[in-house]
């Protein structure tokens, strides 16, 4: 071939993609990326995180356990996820259980506390002590489980919890579980109204409730009455004039940072495709060596002798047999053992069973087997050449 015959090169070019294609896939490539990157960004700025002690939540912070270990006693749990229809479910008999709902304002969260005669709040929140005036922050937590302590009487039957957040009671409220100056627990019975308060992340929720007396704890405290009103908040649920002035990732990340991280991917998709590398098809090229088939063998043949598997090398010997007396007798190297074998003892003229017990026998197992092994194939081998051979030569 010269240099001005170039078929090679001009056949491989027209096996190769059209920049178009290309470019095409690229561009899919680079809608999906942003396309995915904007609906992360939506749902991180627009849709805040649903708060914990969620009654039907069946996570490790939800606290769907607690609530059905109530309905298993007979109490009636209503959950209501707005806080008019919370006030509504609200009767005498009624015990009004929520968190800290941070979509409402100061006065919301007292007109709603109005309309219950026993509030439980489950989050030690330093504005839930101030409207219920119970107490305010201690400087530690209780790590370790600690008795009631106090004298009320739905507690007698309680273990010991570790509280986990606690409190400096105000006058007049009763500490329980108490370490120290501060009480995991404040209740106040006042003016035939009942308030208590308890941090519960490590107490009442699905991941927490079987460990030590919580389960017994959170059943003394929701428990008293008949039925318990769970408000469940949320940031749909609001009556601030500005949603805007609730604190979320959209509010606190600075205005630049979306711009610049779709620029960002953009400059990535750019960078890809400009230096991306373009696979075309496989070109056939010469080695730059040759190795010969007969050391390729001897190779073989030595990591075989070297790992002692005299088993795996009498299969290799009789798979090349095979593969021979089939091309010896006309007949295909996929052919079964047993047609190689007929066809090779009507060549021969003897007992077809006699071949296949040399082509069928089990393989030997070590080295002093598979010499005769190894012989007996040779010989076999060695007289179909001579009976090809014989035929061939017959006039």
């Amino acid at each position: 071939m010269t240099l001005t015959d170039p078929p090679a090169l001009a056949s491989t070019a027209t096996r190769q993609p059209g920049r178009l294609r290309r470019a095409a896939g690229w561009v899919v490539i680079a809608v999906l990326v942003l396309g995915v990157s904007l609906v992360g960004l939506q749902l991180a700025v627009q849709a805040p995180q649903r708060d914990g002690f969620d009654p039907e939540g069946r996570g490790y912070n939800g606290t769907l356990a607690l609530a059905e270990l109530m309905r298993q006693q007979g109490i009636t749990v209503t959950i209501e996820r707005d806080r008019f229809a919370a006030a509504r479910a609200l009767d005498d008999q009624s015990t009004l259980v929520l968190a800290d709902p941070p979509a409402l304002s100061d006065g919301a969260v007292e007109a709603l506390l109005e309309e219950a005669t026993s509030v439980v709040v489950l989050t030690g929140s330093s504005r839930m002590l101030r409207l219920l005036d119970l107490g305010s922050d201690a400087d530690a937590s209780g790590t370790r489980p600690q008795s009631p302590s106090c004298r009320l009487p739905e507690l007698d039957r309680v273990g010991d919890v570790a509280p986990g957040r606690l409190f400096t009671p105000n006058p007049g409220v009763t500490a329980c579980f108490t370490e120290g100056e501060g009480a995991g627990l404040l209740v106040s019975e006042a003016d035939d109204r009942r308030r208590a308060i308890i941090d519960g992340s490590r107490l009442f929720t699905n991941e927490h409730l079987a460990t030590d007396g919580n389960a017994a704890l959170g059943l003394a405290l929701l428990g008293q009455q008949p039925h318990v009103v769970w408000y469940v908040p949320s940031y749909t649920d609001t009556d601030l004039a500005d949603t805007a002035d609730v604190d979320t990732l959209g509010s606190l990340t600075p205005q630049w940072v979306t711009p610049a991280i779709l620029l960002l991917l953009l400059a990535g998709v750019a960078a890809g495709i400009w230096r991306g590398r373009r696979f075309g098809p496989l070109v056939v090229e010469s080695l730059p060596v040759m190795v010969r088939a007969s050391e390729t063998m001897l190779g073989r043949a030595r990591l075989t002798a070297k790992a002692a598997d005299a088993r795996h090398a009498a299969e290799a010997v009789r798979d090349g047999t095979l593969r021979r007396l089939a091309t010896r007798t006309g007949l295909s190297p996929q052919t079964p053992v047993d047609a190689i074998a007929d066809a090779v003892a009507d060549r021969l003229g003897v007992a077809r069973g006699s071949i296949r017990d040399i082509l069928t026998s089990p393989l030997p197992t070590t080295d002093a087997a598979l010499v005769p092994f190894a012989r007996h194939l040779s010989a076999l081998e060695a007289a179909v050449d001579d009976a090809v051979r014989t035929e061939r030569n017959t006039p």
